[in-house]
């Protein structure tokens, strides 16, 4: 499994979740909607449901690329540390 998927995986049943109470707020906030609220939770959740895996699948190698940018902000700072002249051995004139 590549990791662009086990990201994916992570970030579905968040996205579900905000999709779904986007979703949620709209039918019972909206009083043309809230009127057929029985049948319209269940559209929404099939679709927050179907919705989620597209959109996680689109997020997952953004989050990566964060995740990429820290660890090379780090390699690089790290490097730094390693050029710098300890003063045991920095050549002073005696």
């Amino acid at each position: 499994m590549s990791r662009r998927w086990i990201v994916t995986a992570v970030i579905f049943m968040i996205v579900n979740a905000v999709l779904f109470g986007i979703g949620a707020t709209a039918v019972l906030s909206i009083p043309s909607l809230a009127a057929e609220a029985s049948t319209l939770i269940w559209v929404v959740t099939a679709l927050s449901f179907v919705l989620a895996l597209p959109i996680a699948y689109l997020l997952a190698p953004r989050l990566r690329a964060r995740y990429q940018r820290m660890e090379e902000a780090r390699r690089v700072a790290r490097e730094k540390d390693d050029m710098r002249v300890s003063p045991r051995t920095s050549h002073m004139p005696h």
